[in-house]
């Protein structure tokens, strides 16, 4: 008897998680939790684009963001907008939390950070070519690197000598081993804990990038085409294109001390150096956020910190020692255990 009623709380159980994973991985509507700037609100996706998801990447889907002030769903294509908050496009031009437009130039071939926090840290490495004559080098986005729960990932832009769209351009590591993602809109890969999930977006070079409850991220990998070297003078060498990130953030919960390049911009209090209407208006804090390599959180003002995430997993885990197999202890989130 007691055989029974375990499996039936596992079947049950099972049921549970599993709605729970298909209302994070497509959504009609969201709540604003009341960090956001649409406290206690529920928004809710319109008949054009009734679902978060889509099986045709070029359908527009529902993004519903709690970051934004307008507070209201939109139906957008799974690809970065980068004439958006939260977007890190081009050479590189940044849309703050603020929805201000500035410019960060970074170095070539070093590493700074775009966003620090308590439970997250997401560096970028930039690349970039100076002409002869000009005072500073062109750059560019060319990988992501994030640091979670312990955990660490990162994407990257292959380099090529020429662009082809038919080709994949895109490279993942997690926790220091190669990510296989299948070519094809779709097609997706998750972490063993299920704690971070990659989906491709179209066949190639486009995909979606999730923590649930922390970030999602939509990326494109783009070249220098010869039509941006000519109207921008970039006079890039024959054997690289520079092929590099057009990215788009959505944030879940910053906190109010969150820092980085972009992610300071989150702040409430924060008075962005970039005045509103300044055609390229350029932004320092090299030294504040370089760090040492793409995973590392060692910038002067990061504020991401492993052992703090570590200790947090360890509460949890003793908070979870105590375990029973009543329909009570089920629902309050405290696992399964049998018992003769």
């Amino acid at each position: 008897m007691a055989s029974k009623r375990c499996l039936f709380f596992i079947i049950l159980a099972t049921i549970v998680v599993s709605c729970m994973i298909t209302q994070v991985k497509a959504y009609t509507s969201s709540y604003c939790n009341h960090e956001s700037r649409c406290p206690g609100q529920y928004i809710s996706c319109p008949s054009e684009c009734p679902e978060s998801n889509s099986n045709d990447p070029n359908t527009k889907v529902c993004r519903i963001d709690c970051y934004s002030p307008k507070c209201k769903a939109q139906c957008k294509h799974n690809k970065p907008e980068c004439d958006t908050p939260g977007s890190a496009c081009y050479d590189p031009r940044f849309i703050g939390g603020d929805s201000i437009v500035f410019y960060f130039h970074g170095k070539v071939n070093e590493h700074f950070s775009l966003v620090s926090d308590s439970n997250l840290q997401i560096n970028g490495r930039f690349i970039g070519h100076q002409p002869t004559g000009r005072s500073r080098p062109f750059t560019w986005i060319q990988a992501l690197g994030l640091l979670f729960n312990s955990h660490s990932f990162s994407l990257e832009a292959t380099k090529s000598a020429t662009w082809d769209g038919r080709i994949d351009h895109l490279k993942f590591s997690y926790d220091g081993e190669d990510v296989s993602l299948a070519l094809g809109g779709l097609s997706s890969w998750k972490s063993p804990e299920g704690e971070i999930e990659v989906e491709r977006t179209s066949e190639v070079n486009s995909v979606m990038v999730n923590i649930p409850g922390v970030v999602e991220i939509l990326v494109n990998v783009v070249p220098v085409t010869a039509e941006d070297d000519k109207i921008h003078g970039y006079n890039v060498p024959s054997d690289d294109c520079f092929a590099h990130l057009e990215v788009q953030f959505k944030f879940t919960g910053l906190s109010d001390g969150v820092e980085g390049v972009l992610g300071r911009t989150y702040q409430p209090d924060f008075k962005n150096p970039a005045k509103p209407g300044v055609a390229m208006a350029v932004v320092g804090g090299e030294d504040k956020y370089r760090t040492t390599s793409l995973l590392s959180s060692d910038c002067a003002n990061c504020i991401y910190d492993s052992s703090n995430v570590a200790e947090k997993e360890n509460n949890m885990i003793k908070e979870h020692e105590t375990l029973d197999c009543s329909a009570k202890g089920l629902f309050r989130g405290n696992g399964i255990v049998c018992k003769k």
